[in-house]
Order: structure tokens, then C-alpha cells, then sequence
């Protein structure tokens, strides 16, 4: 499934592929459809700084493979001439336009920065608005040693492999006995490092964690409230998304009054 999350959408970026044949630009190969080539830097440039750096490797992998599938499904619409279509062509054009107008706001978002000073002040002033004690989870995990091999595995899952039976065919560890079943874990217990790792999934979601001795794969099934209160440290990253989402449209409107003063041509009919 193509994720909603990235800065240029890959359904905008279908429709620039109509619009145009991609243009080849010296950088490291990541990927090539026929005579379209991702390289790395153009790869790295639809994501900031703060985006790209929380990216796995098998998120990266993730994506790259979502380019290919678009850019496989842009071929075909191209060779059956469907960019000649005129509602094509207008979308495409808005597309390009919003494309443009993105790349002009993150001009302007990448001179603002976010001081430790405003993230602490916002939680404070919204403290009510957090949890106040930290959620557990109900860790289910499958142990293999090698990378190559976790990460085929997670896929399998991720196609509707069951969770437990893979525990039970494949986990290199004493707790597939067990159904991987590791119970709750908590922030700054024994087990932290998989509470770190289940805090960002779903119910249910597989995800991948690395680990000095191997690789992880794991889950969880139920949460509930846990006796840890929580903390400024616990909610620094959410603080720092919402700030700079607030500072996105703050910008947006800024721009936008901007021009709009500079530009007397603008009629609605």
C-alpha cells in the first residue's frame, strides 16, 4: 500500500511521470524501471531532514519499492496516451502547481527552527492534553539472527502470514515455547527497548527491531495504563511534529498574504 505520509504524495507523482519523461541525473542508482533511474539523491530529496532520519531500512526499502510500482503504472499510462486526455492534463498541471508551491514553503519552514525552550513551554501550557501516565504493551516477538532473513519474514507476515505460526516455525529463541509471547513491557523497564518499538505501531502491526544479539520482529496485542507517569522526554517528538505542522500553516498564510499584496491580478469569475 502506497503510505500518505511522504512530503510529494506518489499519486502527485503519477502525475508528473505523465507529464513528462523523467530526466536522468548523475547519482547513485537505487532502482531502474525500463529507462527511468531513482538514484539516491533524488531519493533523499522527497523527504526532510527530520523525515529521512526516522526512516528505517526497511521503510527505505518500502519506499523504493513503491516508486517502482508507480513508476511501472506511469509507463503503461503513458504508452496508452492517456496524458493526451484534457482532464488529465489539468490535473497534471495542478499537480506541478503544488508541487512548486511545496517546494516554496519548505524554502521558508527550513530557516525556522524549534527551540528546546519552545518544545517544553508547549507541553507545559498543553500538559492536560497528554496522557499523564504512559501506556504498556502486550509484546509478541520473533528472534532471528540475520537481517536478510528477519526482513523476508516480516514481509511474509505483512502478506498475511499468521503472526503465532511463524513464532513457532522460524523465532531462534527459547520464548517460541512460548508464542513469542514476551507479556507487557513499560518505558524504562527491562524490556524498554521493545516498549520504545510497540509505541510506534498499531495493534497488531509488525514491525522490525534491531538488537545487539539479532533482529526482532514484533507486535503487540493489547495495551493498557500503566502506574509510569508520564513525562516532557516521552512526548518531545509529538511536541516537535505539532509545532511544526503549526509553523507549516503559519508559513502557508504568510506567503499567501504575502503575494497576494504583490499581485493585483487575481479576478474570480
Amino acid at each position: 500500500m502506497i503510505p500518505s505520509r511522504r512530503l510529494i504524495p506518489f499519486l502527485l507523482c503519477l502525475a508528473l511521470l505523465f507529464a513528462c519523461k523523467v530526466k536522468q541525473e548523475p547519482g547513485t542508482p537505487l532502482a531502474q524501471v525500463n529507462d527511468d533511474v531513482l538514484t539516491l539523491e533524488a531519493f533523499r530529496s522527497t523527504f526532510s531532514e527530520e523525515q529521512w532520519n526516522r526512516l528505517s531500512s526497511e521503510q527505505r526499502k518500502r519506499e523504493i519499492e513503491d516508486w517502482v510500482n508507480v513508476t511501472l503504472l506511469a509507463q503503461e499510462a503513458d504508452r496508452l496516451k492517456l496524458n493526451e486526455e484534457q482532464a488529465i492534463r489539468q490535473r497534471m498541471d495542478y499537480a506541478v502547481k503544488k508541487v512548486k508551491a511545496n517546494a516554496l514553503i519548505a524554502q521558508r519552514l527550513a530557516n525556522i527552527t524549534i527551540s528546546e525552550d519552545q518544545l517544553f513551554n508547549y507541553y507545559r501550557v498543553h500538559q492536560a492534553d497528554f496522557q499523564t501516565r504512559l501506556m504498556e504493551y502486550n509484546v509478541q516477538r520473533i528472534f532471528l539472527r540475520e537481517k536478510n532473513s528477519a526482513e523476508i519474514l516480516l514481509k511474509r507476515i505483512k502478506d498475511g502470514y499468521n503472526f503465532s505460526e511463524a513464532v513457532l516455525n522460524h523465532s531462534q529463541e527459547n520464548l517460541r515455547e512460548n508464542l513469542g509471547n514476551l507479556g507487557f513491557v513499560a518505558s524504562g523497564g527491562a524490556d524498554s527497548l521493545f516498549w520504545k518499538a510497540a509505541r510506534d505501531l498499531k495493534q497488531n502491526e509488525p514491525g522490525l527491531l534491531a538488537a545487539n544479539d539479532g533482529f526482532y520482529i514484533l507486535r503487540w496485542t493489547e495495551q493498557r495504563e500503566g502506574s509510569q507517569e508520564a513525562n516532557f522526554e516521552e512526548y518531545r517528538a509529538e511536541i516537535r511534529t505539532i509545532l511544526l505542522r503549526e509553523r507549516r500553516k503559519q508559513v502557508y498564510e504568510e506567503l499567501v498574504r504575502e503575494l497576494k499584496m504583490k499581485t493585483d491580478k487575481v479576478y474570480y469569475y
